[in-house]
């Protein structure tokens, strides 16, 4: 690995290979490109700092750094609304399901078993389209869930709180609709039946408006941030590790 240096001050192999833990990636390659990206601009940031006097050694000084040197405005109420009208699509209250089900288990990557459980789940299917007061009883007798205690009833709940899986199909359920499949899982198959649906609603802008001008201080913050670290960039000598385009730590 090239020794990098960011305008003559050194950053080892053995702190890039510490910092790579921080930096999950799909190869050991990406991991150490991350690390040792964010290393330089951690340096290059602490000696901005010490150059305008603060303690490098402060936990604090790239916080205080970017107080000083770098302008964040808070989004203005036009921006806010401009914004949550042209998102409107991302602010809704969530679904509202009502369900129960049956887990036949079975692990992930074992196909034996969950070819097992995916025949047993279509057996449990035929029977409840025979006779659907059956329900309660089959989830006592073969569920691996513990609301086989309640019939295999979940009870109410949002959507985004339960597996992808079973939105899926509950979204395409009608009401008090059995679904003619076995539901997959990691967890296994289900069989699955929708009791209750209510669709979420669009928010009005006073519900949200909060969290709209939370996400733009966000975006400002990050583009401000690369801005500036771009600009000390350029005005630094750095080898070893390109930072264009380069995230901050404070971004990650």
């Amino acid at each position: 690995m090239e020794v990098i240096r960011v305008n003559g001050t050194a950053i080892d192999e053995a702190a890039v290979l510490a910092e790579m833990q921080y930096h999950p990636a799909a190869t050991a390659e990406e991991a150490g490109r991350r690390a040792a990206e964010a290393l330089a601009v951690r340096e290059l940031l602490l000696q901005r700092a010490e150059a305008l006097g603060f303690d490098r050694e402060d936990e604090d000084a790239i916080d205080r750094l970017i107080a000083a040197e770098v302008s964040l405005p808070a989004p203005d109420e036009e921006s806010c609304r401009r914004y949550f009208d042209a998102n409107r699509s991302q602010f809704h209250s969530p679904s509202l399901y009502e369900a129960r089900h049956i887990l036949l288990a079975a692990m992930p990557d074992d196909e034996a078993e969950r070819e097992t459980a995916r025949l047993q789940a279509e057996t449990l299917i035929a029977a409840l389209q025979r006779d659907p007061e059956l329900f309660g009883q089959l989830a006592q007798q073969h569920s691996a869930c513990p609301s086989k205690e309640a019939g295999g009833h979940l009870g109410q709940f949002a959507s985004g709180s339960t597996i992808p899986e079973f939105e899926t199909f509950l979204d395409s359920l009608e009401v008090g609709q059995l679904a003619p499949v076995p539901v997959p899982s990691r967890y296994g198959f289900h069989v699955l039946q929708l009791l209750q649906r209510e669709a979420g609603r669009e928010m009005a802008y006073e519900q949200v408006r909060e969290r709209v001008a939370d996400y733009l201080a966000e975006s400002v913050f990050r583009t401000a941030i690369r801005q500036y670290i771009s600009v000390l960039a350029a005005e630094a000598e750095i080898s070893g590790v390109a930072l264009a385009g380069a995230d901050s730590p404070l971004l990650q």
